[in-house]
């Protein structure tokens, strides 16, 4: 891989028209200094100085394939020279193509798929389709998620970016779903944690009603809130009290579908079928913004004689449509599916439990495949986190070290609240992942520091 020169006066030009016109996400805009970037390639990404970074965040857990692959980049430059837009309701090659390829690989019987521009559209009209399906209006999300910063998606978002968008309104409950490093339900193993919080669903259904209740939303694997993996039976469980009440169960795969965990889908894992599959990310890494709805036989015949009530102008885009084939067909073909699942299974899972015996920060460490976190915690015993849920500023002092040591050591981290997110590409190399993990135990020298 050969870098560009540097050219630090164009990194300069880029940095002050971004903060001059940019106004970015998730942000205090006075207080944020992007990086400019220059380039990127595989599993790197370089910046105007030459300095070049291992992507442990694939950008937002989306380049799986990793960046500027060769065979998808020539997709989407042939589909332009052939067709680069055309209004959802015509039948397009790519398109065709593109939900064909994902219908063959999704659970069951999933085998429409509506498209969306990314993945908080597509909770917004699994959603739609769960609540004019049953004819009811609730729907039951845990308070560890995240599904879109789009106003039903962020409504049922557990983590605190719901917070200043709450309007109140009825339809949206929250319960506590698995989570046995931290149980809401005093279990002492996995089998308890399964059982308890199967119990606590029940108990919510039974007082909010179940025949109010449209859907119940998972992220399979959860993502953003700390990579939880569901304890065994627990998917199953949920299934099963979906099908009890007529529920429609939509499990979230925007972020652990497309090889992150090791699988073409997380569900994959435990042998569960959805009735809804919303996705995104990964389908063709970010490439062109992309997302969609995986729909059952049974909700998509709801909609054979009744118009379903939503669409979007970009739905299906040409590009992005091409985009997915040939990333759906490039990790067919190179094995990358198989390859995340090996890298998780000798290289980050041992690499990071190595670690976890050597820092007493880490508290745990789980995950699968490329999709792994560490739980941070100032006292092992206690397990307190290292910092308070939804630090900012003081209090987050030390994981802004952590992140900030990182990149000094040439590791580009994703930290959330208090813990550290391992996700690099699906086609990362066991040696780039051992260059990574190396950099992360130097780092986590810093932190030690804050164990009590």
């Amino acid at each position: 891989m050969s870098i560009p020169t540097a050219d630090p006066a164009a990194g300069q030009a880029v940095k002050a028209a971004d903060r001059a016109h940019v106004f970015h996400s998730w942000s205090a805009q006075a207080q944020i200094a992007p990086l400019a970037v220059a380039g990127a390639e595989g599993s790197y990404f370089w910046d105007y100085e030459g300095n070049r970074f291992l992507d442990f965040s694939s950008q937002l857990v989306n380049a799986n394939i990793g960046h500027q692959h060769p065979k998808v980049v020539a997709a989407i430059q042939e589909q332009a020279g052939k067709l680069c837009t055309l209004a959802p309701g015509f039948a397009v090659e790519a398109r065709s193509e593109a939900a064909r390829l994902i219908a063959e690989r999704t659970p069951g019987d999933l085998d429409k798929i509506f498209f969306t521009n990314g993945g908080a559209e597509a909770t917004e009209n699994a959603i739609r389709m769960a609540r004019l399906h049953t004819g009811r209006q609730k729907v039951l999300s845990t308070y560890r998620s995240y599904h879109g910063a789009t106003a039903n998606a962020i409504a049922l978002t557990g983590d605190p970016r719901r917070w200043p968008s709450e309007t109140g309104t009825s339809g949206v409950v929250h319960f506590w779903g698995p989570h046995t490093y931290r149980s809401a339900f005093h279990a002492e193993n996995e089998a308890q944690e399964c059982e308890r919080a199967l119990s606590h669903l029940e108990q919510v259904i039974a007082f909010e009603g179940p025949q109010t209740v449209a859907a119940i939303i998972l992220e399979t694997v959860v993502g953003t809130a700390g990579i939880l993996v569901p304890p065994p039976g627990y998917l199953a469980g949920v299934r099963e009290i979906c099908d009890r009440y007529g529920i429609v169960f939509i499990l979230d795969e925007v972020m652990a579908g497309f090889g992150r965990t090791g699988a073409w889908f997380a569900a994959d894992h435990w042998g569960v079928t959805p009735d809804l599959l919303t996705f995104a990310k990964g389908v063709n890494s970010g490439y062109v913004p992309l997302g969609g709805v995986a729909i059952s036989a049974e909700i998509a015949a709801t909609f054979a004689e009744r118009p379903f009530p939503g669409g979007l102008t970009y739905s299906g885009h040409p590009l992005a449509c091409a985009s997915a084939v040939a990333t759906i067909n490039t990790m067919a073909e190179e094995g990358i599916v198989e390859h995340a699942k090996e890298i998780g299974e000798t290289v980050l899972g041992p690499g990071l439990r190595e670690l976890a015996e050597r820092h007493p920060v880490i508290g745990e460490v789980r995950g699968l495949g490329v999709f792994w976190a560490l739980d941070l915690v100032r006292d092992r015993a206690t397990r307190e986190p290292l910092v308070p849920y939804n630090a900012s500023g003081a209090a987050n002092a030390p994981m802004a070290e952590l992140a900030a040591a990182c990149r000094k050591r040439g590791l580009w981290p994703l930290t959330n609240m208090n813990r550290f997110h391992v996700v690099p590409p699906c086609t990362v190399s066991a040696e780039e992942a051992r260059e990574g993990l190396a950099a992360l135990d130097e780092a986590l020298t810093v932190v030690d520091a804050h164990v009590a």
